[in-house]
């Protein structure tokens, strides 16, 4: 592969300008970041681990494999959304190793309105599974949820991707193959409750996890009889004689053990299907991408210079150099994997599209993942680009 030649001087008065307005974008995306990370507040958090729970991303840290990375998916999800009372749509959604296994975890966070589903709770569920069936990702829901937020039912429960959606999807993965993991570690109430119901293996903590499609209150209305949480639907009871669940645990840090041994018996290999490298670091310091994207988004810079400071060896095949140059593509590897780049430098044409269009074609044919690094204000517009057909260009990179 070529070698990106870079041009940049990172001792330029923009370049520093630049390095210092993005580095504080980043700071204050960071910030947030962290407060969202907190879940509910300090009250909810106290009464939670008054309990004896473990906080929900301290769950997702003992089920993870020590010193292994966690990707997590949407962590801004409903940011500013109802009244800012739901951090992360109240669920923790990412991807981990565990037991050496990639896998999707799904967990709630009952510090937020008790785990109940806002709207964007179930997009942000749906969007977790989505990327889990396209991957082949074992899921692992870590459940503690009040079920659906009922101020909010209308838009929860009716439609075709809506709550309901996320059993369909448990099943369909569940068929091809795709291990479907509970550990009910709290309320999982109504609805939510077939969720361990249709998973492959379930897990279910003494004393703690409830699994009932009707809680107390609403038995004694409906039938007048008067039962604990425990008796309805226990974790004795699901263990012992109803046999929803699987596995009983003692307590949040034995379920978590059970379920990293359940894990470790999936007996699921990684497949690869492509040529692997060696992998390497960049030529040029990836930190100096602070420097070289403009803080006025209305200047334009070579987008190669981020290419260059984000794929191995800093080496790339461009794809049709010459042609529709306001989009660049090409071939380069990342830790190792192959990929193809898609990546904006300027307004898109109709030759650009067209690129655009063959190159992802490209890719597609030859299984290689598509990287896209997305910069732009939209197409060209004017009647001599109307006239020569934009849409339908377009049209065919859609």
């Amino acid at each position: 592969m070529s070698t990106i030649k870079s041009a940049i001087n990172t001792r330029s008065e923009d370049f520093q300008a630049n390095a210092a307005s993005l580095r504080a974008q980043v700071e204050d995306l960071r910030a947030k970041a962290a407060q969202v990370s907190l879940g509910g507040g300090e009250a909810a958090r106290a009464k939670h681990t008054a309990r004896g729970k473990l906080l929900p991303r301290d769950r997702v840290g003992h089920l993870l494999d020590p010193g292994t990375p966690f990707l997590e998916v949407g962590q801004m999800a409903a940011y500013g959304m109802y009244d800012d009372e739901a951090p992360s749509a109240g669920v923790i959604t990412g991807i981990g190793r565990v037991q050496g296994v990639e896998c999707m975890i799904v967990a709630n966070d009952a510090t937020v309105k008790g785990g109940t589903y806002y709207p964007m709770t179930v997009k942000k569920h749906l969007r977790a599974q989505e990327i889990a069936e396209q991957n082949n990702l074992p899921c692992i829901y870590l459940v503690d949820s009040g079920g659906a937020f009922l101020p909010k039912q209308d838009e929860v429960f009716p439609d075709r991707d809506h709550f309901g959606r996320i059993f369909f999807n448990q099943a369909n993965m569940s068929a091809k193959g795709i291990p479907q993991v509970a550990v009910v570690m709290g309320s999982c109430t109504a609805g939510g409750a077939y969720v361990p119901a249709m998973s492959d293996e379930t897990v279910i903590v003494k004393n703690q996890g409830t699994i009932f499609l009707g809680g107390p209150p609403l038995v004694k209305a409906a039938t007048g009889e008067v039962v604990s949480a425990e008796d309805l639907g226990g974790g004795d009871v699901h263990t012992r004689l109803s046999g929803v669940a699987d596995h009983l645990a003692e307590n949040d840090a034995h379920a978590l053990y059970i379920a990293r041994r359940i894990v470790s018996n999936l007996n699921r290999t990684k497949p690869i299907n492509m040529a692997l490298g060696q992998g390497e670091e960049p030529l040029y310091d990836p930190e100096e991408i602070y420097g070289i994207i403009p803080s006025d988004t209305r200047k334009p810079f070579d987008v190669r210079e981020i290419i260059a400071r984000v794929v191995d060896g800093s080496r790339f095949d461009e794809f049709k150099a010459r042609y529709g140059t306001t989009l660049v593509c090409g071939f380069a590897q990342l830790h190792g994997y192959p990929v193809g780049i898609v990546a904006n430098n300027g307004i898109l044409f109709g030759e650009s599209a067209q690129k655009g269009a063959h190159f992802i074609e490209l890719c597609g044919q030859r299984g290689i993942p598509l990287l896209f690094l997305q910069n732009i204000t939209g197409f060209m517009v004017g009647r001599k680009y109307e006239n020569g057909g934009i849409a339908k260009d377009g049209a065919k990179m859609v």
